[in-house]
Order: C-alpha cells, then structure tokens, then sequence
C-alpha cells in the first residue's frame, strides 16, 4: 500500500534512530495465512529504498507479529524462510529483519513503554473486544439491521468507543515521541450504520445462519458459481469467530456455501462498492 510505505519513509527521515539502532515495528492484526507478512514487507521495501537514495546503511527492524492467542503463529513462522529470501531478492542486500509474535488483545497493553517506533493494522482495530451488552433482544440479526432497536445501536457505539480508546491509549504509551500509528478501517459513505456499505456482507451472513435453522441440513444448493472470492475472504475472518460463538457444531462449508448463493445472486444483478478509511497519528 502506497500510503503505509509514505508514512514508513517520512518516519525513517526524521531520524529518531541512529543508524546502529533497531527500528520496532508492530503489525497489530496480522492473521494468519498469505496476506500476515505483506505489510511487513511493505515496511521494508520503504526503507530498503529510502536507504539505498541516501547511501544510508540499512537498520535493524524488530518486528512484533500481534493477534489473539488463539491465532495460527505457527503457519506464519512455517513462511519466514520463504519471506527472507523474497526479501533479499527484492532488495539486493540482506534486510537485517528479525520477526517474532506478540500474542494478546491490542485492546490493551502489550509491549513495553516507548519502545516502538511504528505501529501498523489494517482491517482489525474496527473489531470489538467483546459483543456489546444489548439491553434488549436483537432477534433475526447478528448485526446492527434495520430492524434493530435504537438502543442497539447505541449499544454497539459506547462498545466501540471503549475499545478505540483504550487501544490508542495503550498505544500512547508504547510508542517513542514522534513515532507514528497507521490504520485502516473498514467505513462507509453515509452516517446509516445499517447502509449497505458496511452490512451487506453481514446480511448475507445473517441470512445464511437463519437459513441453516430453518431448512434441512442436508439440502444442496447449486448456485456456488458466484460469489466465491468474496465468500473466501469474509470466511478466513469470520469463521473462528463463529466458531467461539457457537461451538464447533456449526457446519461451516454448509454455511458459506449459502453466503456464497446470496452473494452471487446479488453480484449478478448490482455492484458492491467498499469504502475504507485510513488514519496516520503521530505521537508528541
């Protein structure tokens, strides 16, 4: 991403570091399959370049891989070997990077005082800590819907708002004077919440639950054609936490084989458009 290598060089410039002084960096969020090391290496190519422009030796860079501890570290490590050789084909040199795992809630504290220089996550920090104490019954959705009550919504918010803050106060606390904080949240283009924006996937989703309910489990749906990619993605985020939810029992190829259906027939009719948003904080 063009934005987090730009934030990566302007951080390099201001020379908070000497050159014989590690550079620490935090993914939080990382996941865990093709995708958990590709911020990392944009993080690298920025400064292997920026080094290479300069005549400047290249730093050390510590990197903390951070997600829950029940996150699947060990396939990320399986492709370190993998990782390091792209690198110094990419960048001609050795990176002098050296990646481990912070396993925890980045709700909350998880390194120790100033000593990160910057800090990055993409799709996560949007993710509550915990399902909101609904004070009334959400009945037919696992989301904020349309047909929810206003205090749902409310509900949700005052969620949101506890976790962002303790996020970024954890976060003030482990980032160096001048170090910087990259995000990117999932958003959307009007103040609805229940716009199709955001809830689409998650009425799909929903969708596919009450069917699952509903209807035999052994019936067989051959309308998978469409739909797949998107099916893939919200699947390797969504799947373990339907399975904290509600227990291993859960069919889960039965289940998105129907979110597959739903998307596909809404694809073949109408766009989807997503929107993001991507906010860099320094820290005075």
């Amino acid at each position: 991403m063009p934005l987090v290598k730009e934030r990566v060089r302007a951080l390099f410039r201001k020379a908070l570091f000497p050159n014989n002084k590690c550079l620490a960096v935090a993914d939080l969020g990382c996941s865990s399959g093709p995708n958990s090391l590709l911020a990392i290496s944009w993080i690298i190519e920025a400064i292997s370049g920026l080094c290479s422009q300069t005549g400047r030796s290249l730093p050390e860079v510590l990197v903390f891989l951070n997600d829950l501890p029940g996150n699947d570290f060990n396939s990320v490590f399986s492709s370190l070997p993998s990782f390091y050789e792209n690198q110094k084909e990419k960048n001609g040199v050795e990176s002098n990077c050296y990646i481990s795992a912070m396993p925890g809630s980045f709700h909350g504290r998880l390194f120790p005082s100033r000593s990160l220089h910057f800090v990055h996550s993409s799709y996560s920090v949007h993710w509550l800590s915990q399902v909101p104490e609904l004070p009334v019954q959400n009945k037919g959705s696992i989301y904020m819907a349309s047909t929810s009550s206003p205090s749902i919504f409310e509900a949700y918010l005052k969620q949101f708002q506890r976790d962002f803050k303790n996020l970024l106060s954890s976060r003030a606390q482990e980032i160096v004077p001048g170090g910087e904080i990259f995000l990117t949240f999932m958003s959307r283009s009007i103040p609805d919440p229940t716009s199709k924006d955001c809830c689409l996937f998650w009425w799909w989703l929903s969708r596919s639950l009450v069917e699952m309910a509903e209807e035999d489990e052994n019936c067989v749906f051959d309308k998978l054609k469409s739909g797949r990619n998107v099916t893939d993605c919200i699947r390797s985020v969504t799947e373990p936490i339907l399975r904290s939810h509600f227990g291993e029992g859960l069919l889960m190829d039965d289940l998105f084989k129907r979110y597959a259906r739903l998307v596909g027939d809404h694809l073949s009719v109408e766009k989807t458009k997503c929107f993001n948003i991507a906010v860099s904080m320094t820290r005075k």
